[in-house]
């Protein structure tokens, strides 16, 4: 084994993948972590909201 190659046989060096550092710069990635964490806390509350509605409305009645 002389070293590690790609399915081309060329060495596999030549081909590196972006860093976490380097992706963790992307602005493009903090916009879709946003948006994610956005659409989740709404989401949640809106649950929360409606169960809290819920429980209060039976616990009137």
């Amino acid at each position: 084994m002389t070293g590690a190659t790609d399915s081309d046989g060329g060495a596999a060096e030549d081909t590196r993948r972006p860093s976490v550092a380097a992706v963790a710069r992307d602005r493009r990635v903090w916009l879709i972590l946003a948006v994610v964490a956005g659409l989740l806390v709404c989401c949640c509350s809106a649950v929360v909201g409606t169960l809290i509605a819920l429980s209060s409305g039976l616990l009137a009645a």
